[in-house]
């Protein structure tokens, strides 16, 4: 089993991808301020997952970095939100599409962590 099996961590992949892209889109002052923060925070999101797989046999620890995850995906719907609604973001397609993926992800995330809570198994 790896990390990279979860749907969650796929899923935050693809959103890593796509606010890539997408950041790089606004000013140079934007690209360097909210664009630096999302791009962070996505990434973080993903990081988090990925850390917390490797701590998966402490059943505390993978919680934890599970809500990491979780909070970081918060960021990013903030910063994404922040970028669209000063502008910095104005194809609406491409702000509909990352902010269902985020959002998605943080129902997703929400139910693996209590599916962990419940049943923590460590997988070999």
């Amino acid at each position: 089993m790896s990390y990279k099996k979860p749907e969650i961590w796929q899923l935050a992949k693809e959103i890593v991808t796509e606010i890539h892209e997408m950041s790089l889109r606004p000013s140079k002052f934007e690209m360097f301020e909210e664009g630096s923060q999302i791009r962070r925070s996505s990434k973080g999101t993903k990081s988090a997952i990925v850390e917390g797989y490797g701590r998966r046999r402490y059943k505390n620890d993978y919680i934890k970095f599970l809500i990491y995850a979780m909070s970081s995906n918060d960021e990013t719907r903030d910063h994404l939100e922040n970028l669209y609604e000063t502008k910095s973001l104005t194809d609406e397609l491409v702000y509909t599409s990352i902010l269902n993926k985020v959002n998605l992800f943080g129902k997703k995330i929400y139910l693996f962590i209590e599916g962990v809570e419940k049943q923590h198994q460590t997988p070999y």
